[in-house]
């Protein structure tokens, strides 16, 4: 009697567990699909926003302006976003930032005065910031340690197709007139905050949020844990990439004399390229090799990625370049986050808030340097690039030398 009382509890945790991992792969591939359409959104928009300022009167340095200050003001609310979603939930977060976005595109779209612009940027930063940290942090919830790194790759991915579709959908719609690319972005924000309310059910149950409150770590806390290596690991990738997206275009053309045609093809292949390693391989290599081992790889593919870039001579070598480097710096930031949130003492959210801090701090100070660079001399983003690659290295080896102190300790 006793052992078939127990086969049958047996049974019913078995059940419950198969149902558990079967609502956690749903939303992950709801999450996946929501990732998608607010990148999409977003992208609408980029080849656009810098014509439709022009034509309200801004000049290119208050078009950097415009760019930065978005950059700035994720930099600043991040954290406190992804504290809030450790308090109160991640759908909740989700929902804010995709508010967020939509409202931005709308004030964009109704914008006749430069303040109105650097207004729509501002709102939008400051509640979009809520975006990345709660669906990071949402991927923390519903996978295991082992399925972490896949699960970020998946976002990492949708991230990446986003990029690449909402581009060419937000130059078509500006054939019509600058301002529909906004209309469209922020329907589509709207029609995903939607879909977000009905259908992407809550990851942090409410007795997992109390273990959370009180705590609040800050950008200057977050320095002096032991994840610190982490953090400016994250940093320092985004920064060189971020350097090259806002240089690449005018070295191609004075090296290869690409068009900007080519140019949106050739980073079309580099974004669908790293989508397909981030959706589909990474879970794999991170299951056989662990994230450390893929980070070195990444790194090093990075950096031959920047040493080939100094040989671009036409289309085909500019693509082949790009993509060596996109697929390697795309597998650092999923890998980051997964290594981030197995490590972290505070909430899930509180700890992917701050790595979006970093990220977005990344965007502001790359482009600068990158382009005051190229000033001086056309190849000098890319062989600062290599340098900071190797940096990025040391500062990864000497996080791992913590965290093997840290578990011979204990």
């Amino acid at each position: 009697m006793k052992n078939a009382c127990l086969s049958i509890m047996m049974k019913e945790a078995n059940h419950i567990v198969e149902m558990m991992i079967m609502d956690n792969r749903r939303g992950l591939s709801l999450l996946f699909l929501v990732m998608f359409l607010v990148m999409a959104g977003f992208g609408i928009i980029i080849p656009v926003l810098p014509f439709y300022a022009e034509t309200i009167g801004a000049t290119p340095t208050q078009l950097g302006w415009l760019m930065a200050v978005y950059s700035l003001m994720q930099f600043l609310f991040a954290p406190m976003w992804g504290n809030l979603s450790d308090r109160y939930g991640r759908k909740p977060m989700l929902l804010v930032g995709i508010f967020g976005l939509a409202l931005s595109f709308f004030l964009l779209a109704v914008a006749t005065k430069l303040w109105m612009l650097f207004a729509a940027r501002i709102i939008g930063g400051c509640l979009s910031a809520a975006t990345m940290p709660a669906a990071m942090a949402y991927v923390a919830d519903v996978t295991t340690e082992e399925d972490r790194g896949k699960g970020m790759g998946m976002i990492g991915a949708a991230v990446g197709l986003g990029f690449i579709f909402g581009p060419g959908i937000g130059g078509v719609f500006s054939k019509a007139s600058l301002t529909a690319p906004f209309w469209m972005a922020g329907s589509l924000a709207l029609l995903t905050a939607l879909f977000v309310f009905v259908f992407l059910h809550e990851s942090l149950p409410r007795e997992k949020r109390a273990n959370t409150q009180g705590k609040r770590p800050s950008l200057t806390a977050a320095l002096r844990s032991p994840l610190a290596r982490l953090y400016m690991l994250q940093l320092i990738v985004t920064f060189s990439l971020a350097g090259l997206e806002a240089t690449f275009a005018y070295f191609a053309a004075e090296r290869a004399g690409l068009s900007s045609t080519e140019l949106g093809y050739i980073f079309m292949i580099m974004g669908l390229a790293g989508a397909i390693v981030q959706g589909g391989l990474l879970g794999k290599l991170i299951r056989s090799f662990g994230e450390g081992a893929v980070i070195r790889v990444g790194l090093f593919l990075s950096a031959v990625g920047f040493f080939l870039i100094l040989f671009v001579h036409s289309f085909w070598t500019a693509a082949l370049y790009l993509t060596i480097f996109g697929i390697g710096n795309g597998v650092i930031r999923p890998c980051v986050s997964a290594l981030l949130t197995k490590h972290t003492t505070d909430g899930q959210g509180s700890a992917t808030g701050v790595l979006s801090s970093f990220d977005s701090l990344g965007r502001i100070g790359g482009p600068a340097i990158a382009g005051w660079l190229f000033t001086l001399k056309s190849s000098l983003p890319y062989m600062s690039g290599i340098v900071l690659t190797f940096i990025s290295f040391a500062v990864f080896q000497s996080f791992q030398r913590t965290m093997m102190q840290k578990d011979s300790a204990l």
